[in-house]
């Protein structure tokens, strides 16, 4: 078991992916990417506008 391999049998055991079907796993980690794909595009958003901004 390699390096990746670990890490994905890691993940699908601490968030109980082990016990989904297929396309159930495949919906949890689209969720996933969607959720973490709105946190850094709005962060990043946020971030070069408070950099815009004169705090001082």
């Amino acid at each position: 078991m390699n390096w990746l391999q670990r890490k994905i049998y890691l993940y699908n055991v601490t968030f109980g992916l082990y016990m989904l079907d297929w396309w159930e796993r495949c919906l949890f980690n689209v969720l996933v990417v969607v959720l973490m794909w709105f946190v850094f595009y709005n962060g990043t958003r946020y971030i070069s506008e408070l950099s815009k901004r004169q705090l001082w």
